[in-house]
């Protein structure tokens, strides 16, 4: 289970003290504001609120009024909606709520709570059958829970039979960039997302393209100063930043910034693919099969292990290079302080002005990053810093992910009675319908369409936003991808990461022997699930322990990369590109349909 109070907080502030406060008032103005549906409200809204849009008004207006149709049956109906605490969500609970209410006449109590609150609901009301919250906006790295648990409801069966009366049929699915992550095995939709934003790499632009600073490390390092492709690229930048310029404009200065404290935060600092970006796993978009980037092989539906002996990764080579490589450079090139930090206290640092780079740095950032007056702003607003795609570890291969993407994703459970059920439906694909999907809340610069990333505002926005709209227009994006379908369970696994990783961090343990103890953690998990059956045909099936020897020969007989025996050269030669050449390769105009989802 993550913590996400402190995983995403630098891009909002905490309304959790206010949320009741906020909810009492909104309960005392419905009983002496009746809600109402008309096509004023909607034309109200279109005019001041939802431009631009993709869409033109009059197309906006015909989206409205199939809204408002589909609702009738359901106007005065009040239903319960959560999510986590993210500026998108925000928007929606405050805004978008209100003029669903307005135009459809159906009233929607929107929560915002930590994530760690979102997913221990949802666990509730899987498991009691009680409903908690009729709309769930819940990340898409419970694709394998929900798929194997069989309480979300098949949004594809949903769709085309109980709820098709509720669905729009302006609802393109296939425009949707995140719908590869919410789909199961059984190729069905089980989530449709609702925000998105990746985990990349971040620099400061103008130290990197300062003339002596480039001379200096071309003349020490035999290549050019620019986007690692690579990690030893990063561990050489990292090294010549804090090492050999030390200091700019009187200011110590640092190749690189992380976190260590042993704290649930620490957990999706590696759940969110650093495995798949040092190299662990498969080929695979979005995840690597049988092996996925958390180490867990599947065969068919079913996993089957996720220790080595069991033919999974999560303590191979490759995964265990990832931590090595994690602790050396955060107590070589960070700030000594950065040990001891969780993700909230160290997610502001780089915005102060003497981080050189950071390998691991979310986009959701990007919004708090451009503010005016910042150590790393221009004075004209545009940044000093970019962000570019990630460099990747010596046991990657091509074909594999790169990355991970962060994706809330609208979910339905078959607990919530079906009345509710359409109402909240109806929500959900409000608050992403084509009408509103480039709302005010992209000032949290998330995305869910391919139509919304190429639309001309974004391009207009794109100078000042330091390479996020390039990166989200480029091929290079597939390769980002969420917690995918192997994982069973992703509540009883993903509490286990921080537990096990954070012994390393404080140095109990090897990284070894923190990654051992972790594939058993899993792989007990697993196999609890397995003896109770409740999964079904596609839970997991452990594989009989073998030889580590006898996993690497089957692999490379096989065809496949995981697990990986040991490199005998973990650090190949450094390797860059120029950025700007890298921004110059990428499509200036959109891709043929669907070509990269």
């Amino acid at each position: 289970m993550r913590n996400i109070e402190s995983r995403k907080s630098p891009v909002r502030t905490r309304i959790l003290m206010m949320t009741s406060a906020v909810a009492l008032m909104a309960a005392s103005s419905a009983l002496t504001s009746p809600a109402f549906a008309d096509e004023a409200a909607a034309k109200k809204w279109i005019d001041s609120e939802f431009q631009p849009s993709t869409l033109s008004k009059d197309d906006q207006m015909k989206e409205m009024q199939w809204f408002i149709k589909a609702a009738a049956p359901f106007k005065g109906m009040e239903i319960n909606a959560v999510s986590e605490t993210l500026t998108v969500h925000e928007y929606e609970s405050r805004t978008l709520a209100k003029a669903f209410e307005e135009i459809t006449g159906i009233k929607v109590k929107h929560d915002i709570i930590q994530e760690g609150d979102v997913v221990e609901k949802i666990q509730t009301q899987m498991q009691s059958g009680k409903n908690v919250y009729d709309a769930w906006i819940n990340d898409s790295d419970f694709i394998g829970t929900h798929f194997r648990y069989g309480q979300a409801v098949d949004l594809t069966d949903w769709m085309a039979g109980e709820g098709k009366d509720v669905t729009n049929p302006g609802l393109d699915v296939n425009d949707f960039i995140g719908k590869s992550f919410t789909t199961a095995p059984n190729g069905h939709l089980y989530q449709l997302p609702d925000q998105q934003f990746a985990n990349l790499y971040w620099f400061r632009y103008d130290w990197f393209s300062n003339p002596d600073y480039k001379a200096k490390f071309k003349a020490k390092y035999g290549y050019d100063l620019g986007v690692p492709v690579n990690w030893s690229a990063y561990e050489d930048i990292a090294e010549f930043f804090t090492n050999d310029i030390k200091e700019i404009n009187g200011v110590r200065v640092y190749g690189h910034m992380d976190y260590g404290k042993k704290d649930p935060s620490l957990g999706w600092r590696f759940t969110d693919a650093w495995l798949s970006m040092a190299g662990n796993g498969d080929r695979g978009i979005p995840n690597g099969l049988p092996v996925d980037e958390w180490g867990i092989r599947m065969e068919g539906c079913r996993p089957v292990g996720s220790s080595v002996e069991r033919g999974g990764d999560v303590n191979g080579p490759a995964a265990v290079y990832s931590i090595v490589k994690y602790l050396d450079w955060m107590k070589k090139y960070a700030p000594p302080q950065a040990q001891g930090m969780t993700f909230s206290e160290s997610g502001p640092v780089p915005s102060q002005g003497n981080i050189a780079q950071q390998i691991f740095w979310y986009t959701a950032f990007t919004a708090d990053m451009v503010k005016p007056g910042l150590a790393v702003m221009n004075a004209d607003g545009t940044p000093k810093w970019r962000m570019a795609p990630s460099p990747h570890g010596s046991y990657w291969k091509d074909g594999m992910k790169l990355g991970y993407q962060d994706v809330g994703s609208a979910t339905l459970l078959k607990s919530t009675p079906v009345d509710r059920r359409k109402a909240a439906w109806l929500y959900q694909q409000f608050i992403v319908s084509k009408t509103v999907s480039l709302k005010k809340s992209h000032v949290g610069l998330t995305f869910i369409r391919e139509s919304d990333i190429w639309d001309k505002s974004f391009t207009e926005r794109a100078p000042k936003l330091g390479g996020l709209i390039e990166f989200y227009r480029s091929p290079a994006r597939v390769q980002w991808t969420p917690t995918g379908n192997n994982v069973p369970d992703y509540p009883k696994l993903a509490q286990l990461w921080w537990q096990n990783i954070g012994d390393a961090s404080s140095g109990a343990k090897t990284p070894q022997q923190a990654m051992d103890s972790l594939a058993a953690a899993q792989d007990s998990v697993m196999e609890r699930l397995e003896k109770s059956g409740v999964q079904g045909a596609c839970g997991p099936k452990l594989n009989k322990k073998e030889t580590a020897e006898y996993w690497f020969a089957k692999s490379e007989k096989d065809g496949n990369i995981a697990p990986q025996r040991k490199l005998a050269n973990e650090k190949p030669k450094g390797e860059t590109v120029d950025y700007d050449t890298l921004i110059k390769s990428w499509p200036a105009s959109p891709p043929k349909r669907a070509s990269l989802n």
